[in-house]
């Protein structure tokens, strides 16, 4: 591990300009494990000024060049995959299995993709007789949340280097352990000085000024639709590309001819994988009137087993940490406690922690029945374990309170009849739907509409994010 209090800027680790230590707390523990510096408008001023200089070098190289660097970067990558994981369940609580499996996985995977894409890419293409060329935006800033920190980091990364960005990189301040390691990963990969730079720090600050900076072309955001909105101010004065990927609200339609073990099942796990800490989480179920009380009964079931492995993130055993830090923590509790008053019905969690735990932010899995659309845990990302299930008595109502919503991230139907869950799927306002629990595919784009974002991630949509358009007339006369 390099040393935290450094920053990652133009090759080396530095100093910030004005050191200021805060902690970052283990959520499993409630414990300092490090000691961070947070930076200033100073310190991204150099950041971006190396990356600047190093644009116009990095912008020419070739497409093998770039391809090289990408194998270079994964096999480092996988040699410190293990130190990576411990990294992110350290920081954010994450079990130790979904940090292997997933969050530095995932990451492998999607660096795998990025190169893919470059591999493949047209970036000039004859039209006539106008060349259409696509070029790199710049110099990128990138502020990436701590949910899925280094997942969120590279979706954005990858696709940056690929299209041929230099970029300036602020991870959240909760979660910056596993971003300080990736930065020696790529400083022993051999990306070029200046071509990544790290500032760790507040959003209000770090992420202010690089949403603000004049040298910054574009920037790429993750996190909630309030500072979504913040970062788009800031960025507005200088007209440069904004790309959101925000929250979301997820509706998952259970339509009445859906295998319900699948269904039910897949459902209440997908709202509780990461603690609920995922911005499509399906949080919403709706459920045909007629079949309230058995997917109510097994939707229960599926908590309380889920419940019995809440526990310490480092055990093998455990699929349930604790949520990422005491503001979550109390803010999911305050949702719990919001629900009742509001006249949900409990039926299974609640406020306060899982029984045995007497510290830590861990927050017993909840499912809510008897949820009207109006109330604030059906309308608010709650982002933590709790699942609210409403019901709908003929399909038209299901598909207008799934899209009775701001946001519009993701969706889910079930159903045995794959056509008929394909009519569903087409009138959900979202960016991507699930139809009936399917592999997972590394390629699709990923974004949202309405308040849940714009602009997309992943496979060729994430690459083109990172590129301008160029039309050149009259490039060739035949």
């Amino acid at each position: 591990m390099p040393d935290p209090r450094l920053f990652y800027i133009d090759g080396s680790w530095v100093e910030p300009a004005t050191p200021r230590l805060a902690d970052v707390i283990n959520p499993a523990t409630e414990a300092s494990i490090a000691r961070i510096s947070h930076g200033s408008s100073a310190d991204v001023d150099r950041a971006v000024a190396a990356a600047r200089a190093a644009f116009p070098a990095f912008a020419a190289t070739s497409r093998e060049e770039r391809l090289a660097l990408f194998g270079r970067i994964v096999e480092c990558f996988k040699a410190r995959r293990e130190e990576l994981a411990r990294a992110v369940t350290a920081e954010m609580g994450s079990p130790a299995k979904l940090s292997w499996d997933m969050q530095t996985g995932s990451s492998i995977v999607y660096f795998e993709e990025a190169a893919a894409v470059l591999r493949d890419f047209e970036f000039d293409r004859l039209k006539g007789t106008t060349l259409i060329a696509h070029e790199p935006i710049g110099v990128c800033g990138l502020i990436t949340p701590w949910n899925w920190p280094l997942n969120q980091i590279v979706t954005k990364l990858a696709p940056a280097l690929a299209a041929g960005c230099t970029v300036v990189l602020k991870p959240s301040e909760l979660s910056p352990l596993s971003a300080l390691l990736l930065a020696e990963v790529l400083h022993e990969a051999g990306v070029p000085k200046g071509v990544f730079n790290l500032v760790n720090g507040t959003g209000a600050e770090v992420g202010a000024a690089i949403a603000a900076h004049p040298d910054i072309d574009m920037v790429s955001f993750t996190g909630s639709t309030r500072a979504g909105i913040l970062v788009a101010e800031a960025a507005a004065k200088t007209v440069k590309r904004v790309h959101q990927e925000l929250g979301g609200k997820s509706a998952n339609i259970i339509l009445p001819d859906a295998n319900l073990d699948l269904a039910v099942t897949d459902g209440v796990n997908r709202c509780f994988i990461n603690s609920g800490q995922s911005c499509i989480a399906p949080t919403r179920m709706f459920v045909h009137r007629s079949q309230k009380d058995e997917i109510i009964d097994r939707a229960k079931a599926v908590a309380v087993a889920a419940a019995a492995i809440v526990g310490d993130p480092t055990s093998p055993e455990t699929t349930m940490g604790p949520v990422a830090g005491m503001a979550q923590f109390t803010k999911v509790g305050g949702m719990i406690e919001t629900g009742i008053a509001e006249g949900a019905t409990l039926v299974a969690g609640g406020p306060g922690r899982p029984k045995d735990l007497s510290r830590g932010y861990f927050i017993r899995p909840t499912i809510f029945s008897d949820v009207s659309p109006d109330m604030t845990i059906a309308r608010q990302e709650i982002f933590g374990p709790v699942l609210s299930i409403l019901t709908y008595d003929d399909e038209a109502e299901a598909i207008r309170l799934a899209n009775d919503t701001v946001y519009g991230l993701a969706g889910y139907v079930y159903s045995q009849d794959e056509e008929h869950a394909r009519r569903i799927a087409a009138h959900i306002r979202a960016g991507r739907i699930f139809i009936n629990n399917p592999p997972f595919d590394f390629n699709a784009p990923f974004g949202g509409y309405k308040q849940s974002g714009n602009g997309r991630e992943l496979g060729i949509f994430g690459m083109t994010e990172f590129l301008e358009v160029k039309a050149v007339l009259g490039y060739s006369q035949v």
